[in-house]
């Protein structure tokens, strides 16, 4: 089971980035995908998730701005972010859990400059 995330970068205020998780090893059509970020000294939280049959949520910070999707064929996973804030600068991280079990993919650097 590998996730693997991409996509981050440094962007002004008010820019967009999308991030993608590609995911390999099982059959992810059949899992619900988070996306999650770390900002320094903070704990890591739920920005975004999708489950297996396409329902979302998103955290209230990033609601209407932000847009998770995902692509079964690619095997894919996508968080499209907009009117990025200086706030949402993180380590941004997509997780399954399979079974009990959490796994995380190694994480994309998003820097949102002012």
């Amino acid at each position: 089971v590998q996730l693997q995330a991409s996509g981050g970068g440094l962007v002004q205020a008010g820019g967009s980035l999308t991030l993608s998780c590609v995911i390999s090893g099982f059959a992810s059509e059949n899992f619900a995908i988070g996306w999650y970020r770390q900002a320094p000294g903070k704990q890591r939280e739920l920005v975004a998730a999708i489950t297996s049959g396409g329902i979302t949520n998103y955290a209230d910070s990033v609601k209407g701005r932000f847009t998770i999707s995902r692509d079964n064929a690619k095997n894919t996973v996508d968080l499209q972010m907009n009117s990025l804030k200086p706030e949402d600068t993180a380590v941004y991280y997509c997780k399954t859990v399979l079974y009990g079990m959490d796994y995380w993919g190694k994480g994309t650097q998003v820097t949102v400059s002012s």
